[in-house]
């Protein structure tokens, strides 16, 4: 049980520190950061049900929680390419606004989004000097704390 509670506590550190670097350091998150922080949430909460389940079933979902885990890596990974401009998002709200096709500035202005939003190619540094973007950051966290969940699913099966 305990390593459930290690893995929940973990996963949902993730995204919390996310939210609380918006809050603290007035970081604006993009569409492919908001994403990043689903896989996070649904890892902790699989991790809930590994703390309250016994048996198979605790480690199963544990190592569901890695997997979940792995995927906002993987998330974090896409994003850093996105960022290094090694690939285009897919996500409309990605694009850093443009003029388009506008013909005036009133139809630019209408255009816009209703508040600010930041490209996804425009990358968040948390630590001055230190070249990891925040996604880069999620990308070796998610690796780690993935691989550390699978690792103690495995040890708690074997058990």
């Amino acid at each position: 049980m305990a390593f459930a509670v290690l893995i929940l506590a973990l996963a949902a550190a993730a995204p919390l520190f996310a939210m609380g670097s918006e809050t603290w350091w007035g970081l604006a998150p993009c569409e492919l950061c908001l994403w990043q922080r689903w896989p996070y949430w649904a890892a902790a909460g699989l991790a809930g049900l590994a703390v309250v389940l016994p048996g198979r079933a605790r480690w199963a979902l544990l190592a569901l929680a890695g997997v979940g885990v792995f995927v906002s890596a993987a998330i974090g990974g896409f994003h850093v390419g996105v960022e290094q401009g090694w690939w285009p998002s897919p996500l409309p709200g990605c694009a850093a606004p443009t003029a388009g096709g506008a013909g005036s500035i009133d139809d630019m202005m209408r255009g816009l989004a209703a508040t600010p939003t930041k490209p996804c190619d425009a990358a968040t540094y948390l630590i001055p000097g230190l070249p990891l973007s925040m996604a880069a950051l999620n990308l070796i966290y998610g690796l780690g704390l993935g691989a550390l969940a699978l690792l103690l699913a495995r040890r708690g099966a074997r058990t």
